[in-house]
């Protein structure tokens, strides 16, 4: 059974256009600048859809666009000069991925250029914008409610691995915010349902390779993987380390249960990634950030993987398989 996840509507009436971020100079091809605190590496189903969505609002790159890619490689402390580059290349428009570092960074960078940013909680919490229905200043963009989505995603894990009793969290130690967000909201659901966690530490692949070969000692019996940005990039390394170390695992989108995860609970983050697209394009066209309102996920896919299930010697209770919205087989 599968259904289509999908974000809440635009909302609001037609809103009037402005003179557009490039009106002033129509012969020149106008900038966006992309902005994330990760590598390209798996990026390249989310980026086709962030293209498709420009392409369809009359925007192609390298025809008449042109895509200023910074990509921080998971060390945030980059993100800063990377969105004031982005600043000097003169981009009518900044979209930011991979978390609340990158949409924080271009805030700080400009007060002008409109940004488009992608984060997993509420950026009124951040900071970013004000205002959920109308974002005041140069901001706007997408809440995948991602990282509020932890304790639930452990619940749902407990339900297919009901004898796991100690779970190994994996963590990005580079990305202190997410952490933290992740360890409260775990740690308190995991206290709630009495399990155990083991906190786990990771920022590049091999930290993550260390850190799996880790738990032969201290022997947790599933893996649940937080929602941080370079963790999902890394979803086909850790499907196959949770396989081969016989740990059922958990992740927050659906692209990790496809390539072997045991199961993902989330946002669809396809959705995402064309609406980010579909909100440059509009903006490109002369509508405000302000008159745009934050967009937040209003429906969550569960994609269980049957195929892994059994192969852990799994038996998940057939009324979970029956409200999946996908079973792999």
């Amino acid at each position: 059974m599968r259904r289509r996840a999908f974000l809440g509507a635009l909302g609001g009436a037609a809103v009037a256009p402005f003179a557009g971020p490039f009106a002033a100079n129509a012969q020149a091809m106008p900038v966006l600048g992309f902005l994330d605190s990760r590598s390209s590496e798996a990026m390249a189903s989310r980026l086709s859809a962030f293209r498709q969505a420009l392409r369809e609002a009359g925007f192609v790159e390298g025809e008449n666009l042109k895509i200023e890619y910074r990509w921080a490689e998971n060390q945030v402390d980059r993100l800063p000069e990377m969105a004031a580059d982005l600043v000097r290349q003169k981009a009518a428009v900044i979209v930011t991925t991979g978390g609340p570092p990158a949409a924080l960074a271009a805030k700080a960078a400009t007060t002008t250029i409109p940004v488009v940013f992608l984060v997993g909680e509420d950026p009124t919490r951040l900071g970013l914008v004000s205002s959920l229905t109308r974002p005041s200043g140069n901001l706007t963009g997408i809440n995948l409610f991602a990282n509020e989505l932890e304790a639930k995603r452990l619940e749902l894990l407990h339900q297919l691995a009901p004898q796991a009793a100690r779970i190994a969290v994996l963590v990005n130690s580079a990305d202190g915010w997410n952490t933290e967000t992740t360890l409260r909201d775990v740690g308190a659901a995991a206290r709630a349902i009495g399990l155990q966690i083991q906190i786990l530490r990771a920022s590049t692949a091999a930290e993550i390779a260390e850190a799996l070969s880790a738990t032969r000692q201290e022997r947790p019996d599933a893996l649940f993987v937080a929602s941080a940005a370079f963790l999902n990039t890394r979803r086909v390394q850790l499907a196959q380390l949770a396989a081969f170390h016989r740990l059922p695992s958990a992740y927050a989108f659906r692209e990790a249960a496809e390539v072997g995860g045991l199961m993902s609970y989330g946002p669809s983050i396809l959705d995402a990634y064309r609406q980010l697209g579909v909100y440059a394009g509009r903006i490109f066209k002369g509508v405000k950030p302000v008159d745009l309102p934050v967009m937040q996920a209003s429906k969550f896919e569960l994609v269980i993987n049957l195929t892994t299930a059994k192969l852990l010697g799994l038996n998940p209770p057939p009324s979970l398989l029956a409200t999946a919205d996908e079973v792999i087989e």
